[in-house]
């Protein structure tokens, strides 16, 4: 027999993973995460951490990382394409 308390549980977890699928893994979201991922790559190189200790924490390649931090809007593009 349902219960009110799980057809309302399931409506609520359905919400919850819709939102979820925008927020996490639209392409814009990706996009704004990568972003957000170098941003924080320059901000921790202007502060002293070396490109090869940024590419081997973040499993990226050293060129990459130095392509980051100095072109900071064509990465962002070409990773959005």
């Amino acid at each position: 027999m349902r219960r009110w308390w799980n057809d309302w549980a399931g409506r609520l977890l359905l919400r919850a993973a819709a939102v979820l699928e925008r927020v996490i893994a639209s392409k814009t979201a990706v996009a704004r995460w990568k972003l957000r991922r170098n941003q924080v790559v320059r901000a921790a190189h202007r502060r002293g951490v070396p490109v090869e200790v940024l590419a081997a924490r973040l499993g990226l390649t050293a060129s990459w990382v130095r392509y980051v931090v100095r072109n900071p809007r064509k990465a962002a593009l070409e990773e959005a394409a």
